[in-house]
């Protein structure tokens, strides 16, 4: 029946029947070239695009042309057969041959549809002349008029295929498609190595036509070898994937950005930048781009160590004349006097560990320079260092360097940047209450604050104390203008003073209690719109929180504002003694203005909502559970949320910080090695302490704070990276039960640490009457049990017997700079896209997570495709239907992670982290009910922070400029219009800050 119906089409429909018939042998072509190459994978588009091109010009072209040349040279004689074979063969085959070359270059989107034709164009019509004279004499002697398209088409199945093999693979001749159906892969290797080489001999032709020179190191001038340049990079592909890493594919890309003149460095900084691009090809390109970034170091700096840090220390200034040195006297006197142990300790293989971007920002911001050329190497950098916290201790520097160098853990940025300098101000952040609500006390607080920014502190600073609008001034018997224009200040005070010259603008960020009067004028002070006399927004923006304000929100009760000039104590108190004192002065009728709870509530997400800020953090929550309670009511964090000190007017919190990269911690065999984590932090305490005690401390209430209290913070990087070595699922339980475990060991080992510190030395000034002093550990103030992990009893037994060197100890920070160093994706943060964009001097292009593009080139998933399909879904790979599930739960982005969860495993490891955690929150899409509950939940979990920023999708997705034109409109095409709106209506908030690197004064 279906036979009967077919025919039956056919004879009322031939010239469509025809057409059809021709692209669906087109398309078979196509499919069996393909089986033939064996390709991984097969091109759908490609013979999609084949069957248009055969289905819309070859079928209907056809169709026509042999009526035409029927109806015009009717008969079988041979002088008519010969003269439909000549205009066959003379118009219409090298018309259709021209069609498909560029037809099908045009639907791909190419940019120069003609490359095929007039690479290919002639050979194909040559190869041509062996079918179809023969096919068509056969066509126009012995078949009906009615059948010859149809014939054709039969006949374009073998000739399709040949065309397909020649567009992709071969050069158009019958001679290389024979040898393609003998043995295809060797034949296609050939193929390969002779276009690169036909390639590189035109570029080469036209480069001596053009007689470019290069410039050596040594000055020397060279005209240009292509073979040179490949043989370089070639040297470098030790140990990759040759399959796939192709060092002339990287030479023919150079080539292209060449100018006569040109220095062998800027030709390995374009070969490196090149190789980078092609990382999304295949993740060996990552790694040939950090080699050849190295290797042009390695030529351009000395080899031993010594010999560096002596021409660092040499170093005269070229403008004053003036002796200028970059490191210490007693820093090179050190090193020189163990240079035979310190030279021979250093292994400078281990530069090429580094990823390309990761070097690329050492190079560019933590190297030290002699007249704007690097100096160092990373290694030298790390054994500065070293050399610069340990001193005279040889092999505990020797110790801290190997750590260091196999990424292990990582100091802060200040650290790497002023270790065993004149100045070494190696800490990060600084906390500061102002001294005193007067004219006094408000500028000398900003001269503290200036001067910590000279020295590249990132600050937190509490203005609670300050009053409000509308206070009496008793001195002028004026009224106060309350803290706006003082913040204002601040602000330009903050842009003026800039952390270490022209690197980038002071930060500050401004602690406010809620009960405040002018609350509301500082929640407006970062926000886009309104009079700029009423913004300041170069600072951030923080509000401290008692529990009693979110009791009334909750409950939707009243809320007093206050003058803390009228209301005095408020910002000294917490807890049940704080309620007391509100609430009396409250019945006493002090305040100045009552709102209801949820009004100010509103303000703030608002602010939240438009600008990222204000940061949360719990007041009640980060004294109640603070080792440093008995010295007084802590008043504010610092500027990332993670540090939660004392201060005073006579002291100036400071934390020194570390990062830990937990993914070194995997084993291969897929088991986390807890006794390495609890090794290195104690190597870490042990380096912290030493810090505190030779740290530069650019006001003297700094240094008395520190010498009193010795606080240090730990951190982490990678936690998301080893989640996936692990293959657990961010939210997964065994992903859970690893973040308990990771900071619990982390918490111990640091104590332990700290403990033997102390009965080496003694515990810090101020151990007697803190909790820990009672036995008191910072999981007992959650009310949690630690596992059995560690034998928690025998180290409290330690801890009462001698004591702890240091009142705080773990303290995860931001960690954008250094985890970009170490290649590690950020903190506690799961991955925001498993795509994102890089920019280098040659321009913008695409890095793909890592742990993704392996498993999915392991899994012969990636190509072009596949990488246009992760673009045009912004990151995510939950809708790619080939990706198979358990990726899918492994690779989830941040968007794609419940921020309960992310809230929970806060808590989680909260019950060991005795400061607190920066802690973002991503809400895709925020409103005043998602923001209140996940605020409320963060609070009733008893954290700290409850958020640092507010990180929302862009309305836009920058990321997408890159994608192949035709295939985004396809991807967009398939978009539901429900999605379309969604994406319109996505709030268009992210971190305020210019720079989107987090201050590296405050991250590790």
């Amino acid at each position: 029946m279906p036979r009967k119906v077919l025919k039956e089409v056919a004879q009322r429909f031939p010239w469509l029947a025809n057409a059809t018939l021709y692209g669906c042998m087109f398309a078979s072509g196509d499919l069996v070239h393909q089986l033939l190459a064996k390709n991984e994978q097969m091109d759908w588009r490609h013979t999609r695009n084949v069957a248009i091109v055969g289905f819309c010009y070859q079928g209907h072209f056809n169709y026509f042309w042999l009526r035409a040349l029927e109806k015009r040279f009717p008969g079988k004689s041979a002088r008519t057969l010969f003269t439909k074979l000549l205009l066959d063969q003379s118009f219409a085959s090298p018309l259709a041959t021209s069609v498909f070359y560029t037809g099908v270059s045009f639907l791909e989107g190419k940019d120069d549809v003609f490359e095929d034709w007039r690479e290919k164009f002639f050979n194909t019509w040559k190869t041509g002349l062996l079918f179809w004279p023969f096919m068509q004499f056969l066509n126009f002697a012995l078949m009906p008029p009615h059948l010859r398209t149809s014939f054709m088409a039969c006949c374009a199945f073998v000739w399709a295929t040949f065309l397909c093999f020649s567009r992709q693979n071969g050069d158009g001749t019958a001679g290389v498609a024979l040898a393609f159906i003998i043995d295809p892969r060797k034949t296609l290797q050939d193929l390969e190595e002779a276009r690169k080489k036909r390639k590189l001999q035109k570029e080469d032709f036209w480069i001596h036509r053009r007689k470019m020179h290069v410039i050596k190191r040594d000055g020397r001038q060279e005209a240009v070898c292509f073979d040179k340049i490949t043989s370089r990079i070639q040297k470098l592909c030790y140990g990759l994937n040759a399959d796939f890493v192709d060092p002339a594919q990287i030479t023919m890309k150079v080539i292209q950005g060449l100018y006569s003149g040109v220095t062998t460095v800027e030709l390995d900084t374009l070969a490196a930048e090149t190789a980078a691009t092609l990382t999304t090809k295949h993740p060996d390109y990552a790694i040939l781009a950090a080699r050849i970034a190295v290797s042009n170091l390695h030529k351009e700096t000395k080899k031993v160590f010594s010999d560096v840090m002596e021409d660092l220390y040499n170093y005269v200034n070229p403008l004053n004349k003036r002796h200028s040195p970059m490191v210490s006297k007693e820093t090179l006197d050190i090193i020189l006097e163990n240079k035979a142990r310190l030279n021979s300790a250093i292994i400078y293989d281990r530069d090429f560990t580094y990823n390309f971007f990761g070097f690329k920002t050492l190079e560019r911001s933590y190297l030290l320079k002699i007249n704007g050329k690097v100096a160092e190497r990373p290694q030298h950098m790390l054994m500065r260092v070293a050399v610069g916290i340990h001193k005279q201790d040889v092999e505990a520097a020797i110790e801290t360097y190997n750590l260091l160098s196999e990424k292990w853990f990582t100091h802060a940025s200040p650290t790497l940047f002023n270790a065993g300098t004149n100045k070494p101000q190696l800490s990060s952040c600084f906390l500061l209450a102002m001294k005193d609500d007067s004219i006094e006390g408000i500028y000398d607080t900003l001269k503290q604050c200036a001067l910590i920014s000279k020295s590249a502190g990132g600050i937190g600073i509490a203005v609670s104390c300050i009053r409000a609008t509308g206070s009496y001034i008793a001195g002028t018997n004026g009224r106060s203008n309350g803290l706006v224009p003082m913040l204002r200040v601040y602000n330009n005070t903050a842009r003026y003073v800039d952390q270490g010259g022209n690197k980038r603008p002071g930060a500050f960020a401004v602690y406010l209690e809620p009960w405040h009067f002018d609350v509301f004028d500082f929640l407006d002070l970062k926000k886009n719109t309104g009079k700029e006399e009423q913004r300041a927004r170069d600072l951030f923006f923080a509000m401290w929180i008692p529990d009693l304000f979110m009791k009334r929100v909750e409950s939707n009760g009243d809320w007093t504002l206050m003058c803390p000039n009228e209301c005095p104590g408020l910002e000294e108190c917490w807890g049940e003694e704080f309620e007391k004192l509100y609430t009396s002065y409250e019945k006493e009728g002090r305040g100045k203005r009552v709102v209801k709870a949820q009004q100010v509530w509103y303000a703030i997400i608002e602010s939240q909502t438009e600008t990222g800020t204000p940061y949360m953090l719990y007041k009640d929550a980060c004294n109640r559970k603070s080792n440093q309670q008995n010295l007084g009511t802590i008043k504010s964090s610092n500027l990332c949320t993670e540090i939660v000190e004392f201060t005073s007017k006579d002291e100036i919190a400071v934390c020194n910080l570390a990062s830990i990269a937990l993914n070194m911690y995997v084993t291969p065999e897929k088991m986390f090695d807890f006794k390495k984590l609890a090794t290195v932090t104690k190597v870490i305490v042990r380096n912290l302490n030493k810090i505190i005690d030779i740290n530069y401390y650019p006001v003297p209430e700094a240094r008395r704070s520190n010498m009193r209290h010795r606080p240090i913070g730990i951190g982490v990087q990678g936690l998301a990276d080893a989640f996936i070595l692990m293959r657990y699922p961010f939210e997964s339980e065994e992903a859970q039960k690893l973040n308990t475990q990771i900071f619990e060991t982390i918490y111990y080992a640091a104590l332990e640490a700290s403990c033997e510190l102390a009965a080496q030395h003694e515990p810090y000034e101020t151990y007697p009457g803190s909790p820990v002093s009672k036995g008191i550990l910072q999981y007992d103030m959650w009310n949690k049990t630690p596992t059995d992990l560690w034998d928690w009893a025998a180290l409290k037994q330690k801890i009462a017997k001698h004591g702890v060197r240091n009142s705080l100890l773990l303290a995860p920070m931001p960690t954008a700079s250094t985890a970009q160093i170490l290649g590690n994706n950020e903190s506690i943060e799961p991955y925001t896209s498993n795509i994102y964009t890089r920019r280098v001097l040659s321009g913008e292009f695409q890095i793909v997570n890592p742990h993704l593009l392996k498993d999915l080139t392991e899994r012969g998933l990636w190509n072009d495709d596949m990488k246009n399909q992760l673009i045009a879904h912004n990151g995510s790979i939950q809708d790619i239907e080939e990706i198979p599930d358990d990726l899918k739960q492994l690779y989830k982005t941040v968007w794609e992670i419940s921020q309960k969860m992310i809230l929970k495993m806060a808590a989680d490891r909260g019950a060991y982290i005795d400061q607190s955690q920066s802690l973002n929150i991503h809400i895709a899409e925020p409103n005043y009910g998602k923001l209140t509950s996940m605020h409320f939940y963060g609070w009733k979990l008893g954290l700290k922070t409850g958020m640092y920023y507010l990180r929302t999708k862009p309305a836009a997705n920058p990321i997408q400029f890159t994608l192949n034109k035709e295939k985004l409109k396809e991807a967009q095409a398939t978009k539901s219009s429900e999605e379309e709106t969604r994406e319109k209506n996505t709030a268009a908030m992210v971190c305020s800050l210019a720079n989107r690197d987090e201050c590296l004064m405050c991250g590790s």
